[in-house]
């Protein structure tokens, strides 16, 4: 299947001279298959495969180095992090907020394909992984001793501790999925984009995007997402190894470790020759109602008064703090000189996390994009925000408070988690009645996690690095399998490279390889509020034309047209049909006013090279000089035949409609049983409402450029133009 008209989001100008846009529409039957996309595959695979028989030739070399770029990036782009941490909050709570909130993420007329339940649920089975287990506990305990600022193992140290950690897992990490889930959901569902993170940058790059610049965009977002996996992955095996040595006496080290990702390589090899996501999906959800088990059961067979307390304490705090916190780089802490302990801290810590969450944010975006069709953008950005994140603000709290309370007491728990964290979260279990039933269903919970996600992992990187048919396509096969492979064998390089068996390598890469694709996010809160305003600017181009437009266009033109009209609306034509309908009316009322275009001194043409399922898809293509140019595309789309259809119109399973597509997408109506007249009337209020557009978006460019001196015009906006 060929991809719909309607590639670039209204207000995206091209590379190309004159302001002349070109829509890429595959009419050849190799774009009707999964295929790899080469330059992306290959790059991204090479660097990867480098990478890690890099680090298992020379672990130690492998180890320095790393150290060394992940301290250089720390010094000199650690504010970035921070910056743009905080800077995407912001953005999408405004989207969210503002009137673009309303904004379908497809057409105006689609509608959730989940229901409120079912959605809700895949947003908080998203928010729970095998590192939240392993930080929960880790993070308090190692802050209550070592903690950034003040005086260790006190009380105020506890309250901070636990603080910092649902600081890490909150708002801001959420914000970067939002943002990223968002985005694609609404250039691939509104604009008919493809689902690939170039697709993102359209309203940025234009065509560009298509080439080198694409591809280069790609490969980013592939490099980060598949560190951020393998840290995760790395995470898992050092806590599931630690399960495994306390339930049934298996050695900690190498071989274990290897043994496990073997088992992710294994898994997600059955998934991808054998088709059982469903099952893997199956799982999952199993998987979410085993962590609510230990979660209930840690709050009443604990101190539930104490740990509700500090619940509501832990909520308090963090809102209270949030903006103190989000900027705060510890500028006067540092020393150049020295090691000092809060420099150190922060980038051990939040430095990794923010480039954590950077790095999985395509992963994450992708799976909440496929779901969240047919949502507004307000329910889509709110949802991501507040539903994860209710359920890993009770998690932290719950099992965090847990085990500062068991710190206080136990200095060896204490000085044990701190310094091994895969011990915490088990030894904290072994201390509550039924520890073995504990530990037993933390271990099945723990590799749930650990073999969905390395399945998925691969699912997802074989996506990134293929070309697809549409935005719910899925890689073929032996793609999926070979990242399967990649993603175990960087696994294993990275974890062992050093000091074997630490997940410090894999944190400190996670930095690095975050680093590009964090201005690459950045650019993508940019593509997407420009769309959404060049949205509101056609949107409120309607209002001053829709009336006339009514008038001339879906008004009685000729003798007899309601009857037409009438006959319209209770028949389903076929291929053979609509094939006639567009030969003999659409493309006439075309040429004809590509021709008046013509005559009046204005370059108009019509494309008819294109087709979708053999039926020819006509596109009218008007150029607006350096204004984004006006295109009008008839696009045949098949669908089934309603059931109360009379029999004589129920001879084929689909019929056809033949949609109106402009540069953005679909309008949402078809033209079936149109006159060639009221198709030219059409093709008129349409134009007119582009004119209504290009207008606002003329009088906001030059609101932005009123400044009170040229100098200050300079100053701010060095192009003299508004980014619109």
């Amino acid at each position: 299947m060929s991809e719909p008209p309607g590639i670039r989001p209204s207000g995206t100008e091209s590379a190309d001279a004159g302001g002349k846009h070109e829509i890429a529409v595959a009419s050849h039957p190799e774009a009707d298959r999964r295929s790899v996309n080469k330059p992306v595959f290959f790059t991204s695979a090479g660097i990867v495969l480098a990478f890690a028989i890099w680090a298992l030739a020379a672990p130690t070399s492998a180890e320095t180095v790393v150290g060394e770029v992940k301290t250089f990036i720390a010094t000199w782009f650690g504010w970035w992090y921070f910056i743009l941490g905080t800077a995407l909050v912001g953005l999408v709570v405004f989207i969210g907020a503002s009137k673009y909130g309303r904004y379908r993420l497809g057409p105006d007329e689609s509608r959730p394909e989940y229901s409120l339940f079912s959605w809700t649920a895949m947003l908080f089975a998203a928010g729970i992984g095998i590192d939240l287990m392993f930080f929960s506990v880790a993070e308090p305990v190692y802050n209550y001793l070592h903690p950034p600022t003040g005086e260790a193992g006190t009380n105020a140290a506890a309250r901070e501790a636990t603080t910092w950690t649902i600081f890490h897992y909150g708002l801001t990490g959420w914000a970067m999925y939002a943002l990223m889930g968002g985005a694609l959901a609404y250039f691939a569902f509104r604009h008919n984009l493809p689902l690939t993170i170039r697709a993102a940058l359209y309203p940025i790059f234009g065509k560009r995007v298509e080439g080198r610049w694409g591809d280069a965009i790609d490969v980013a977002a592939v490099l980060g997402t598949i560190f951020g996996i393998a840290t995760s992955l790395g995470i898992g095996i050092v806590q599931l190894n630690f399960g495994l040595h306390e339930m049934f006496g298996i050695s900690e080290g190498k071989a274990a470790q290897i043994g496990l990702i073997a088992l992710s390589v294994i898994i997600a090899t059955i998934s991808a020759t054998s088709g059982v996501d469903r099952g893997i999906r199956r799982l999952s959800e199993f998987n979410v109602i085993l962590a609510i088990v230990l979660l209930v059961y840690i709050l009443v067979a604990g101190r539930t008064d104490f740990l509700l307390n500090g619940l509501a304490q832990n909520a308090g705090d963090y809102l209270s703090s949030f903006l103190d916190r989000t900027l705060d780089t510890f500028a006067w802490d540092r020393n150049p000189e020295t090691a000092n302990e809060p420099t150190a801290w922060l980038d051990g810590w939040t430095l990794f996390f923010w480039a954590w969450w950077v790095a999985w944010a395509p992963f994450v975006g992708l799976f909440l994009a496929r779901i969240s069709r047919g949502r507004t953008l307000r329910q889509f950005i709110f949802g991501v925000l507040v539903v994860p994140f209710s359920f890993i603000l009770l998690w932290i709290s719950i099992f965090g408070n847990s085990a500062l309370e068991l710190a206080r007491d136990d200095r060896d728990f204490a000085e044990i988690t701190a310094g091994q964290a895969e011990a915490g979260f088990y030894t904290l279990l072994d201390k509550y009645p039924g520890a073995p039933l504990l530990l037993g269903i933390a271990t099945i919970t723990g590799l749930l996690f650990y073999v969905t996600s390395a399945d998925s992992g691969s699912l997802v990187m074989g996506n990134f690095t293929s070309k697809l048919p549409d935005p719910m396509a899925d890689c073929a096969r032996s793609v999926r399998i070979f990242w399967s492979v990649a993603i175990g064998l960087l696994t294993l390089s990275m974890l062992f490279a050093g000091a074997g068996g630490s997940i410090t390598t894999l944190q400190n890469a996670t930095i690095i390889m975050g680093l590009p694709f964090s201005f690459i996010l950045a650019l993508i809160g940019i593509a997407l509020l420009r769309a959404v305003r060049n949205e509101s600017y056609k949107i409120d181009s309607y209002r001053t034309t829709l009336p006339k437009a009514l008038a001339v266009g879906r008004g009685p033109s000729e003798h007899g047209s309601w009857r037409r009209r009438l006959l319209s609306t209770i028949q389903y034509p076929g291929a053979a049909t609509t094939r006639r309908f567009v030969a003999n009316t659409v493309v006439p009322a075309m040429r004809e006013v590509a021709d008046e275009f013509a005559r009046a001194g204005i370059t108009a043409t019509v494309d008819e090279s294109a087709s979708h399922e053999d039926i020819p898809s006509p596109r009218l293509v008007v150029d607006q000089a350096t204004d984004p140019g006006f295109e009008y595309c008839v696009w045949p789309v098949s669908a089934p035949t309603p059931t109360y259809a009379v029999l004589s119109q129920r001879s084929a399973d689909r019929y056809f409609r033949c949609e109106v597509y402009l540069a953005e997408g679909s309008q949402g109506y078809s033209l079936n049983g149109y006159s060639r007249e009221q198709v030219i009337g059409d093709i008129l209020d349409q134009y007119e409402r582009h004119l209504g557009y290009l207008h606002l978006r003329r009088s906001a460019s030059d609101h932005h450029e009123s400044k009170p001196s040229d100098a200050d015009v300079a100053a701010d906006n060095p192009e003299g133009t508004s980014n619109t």
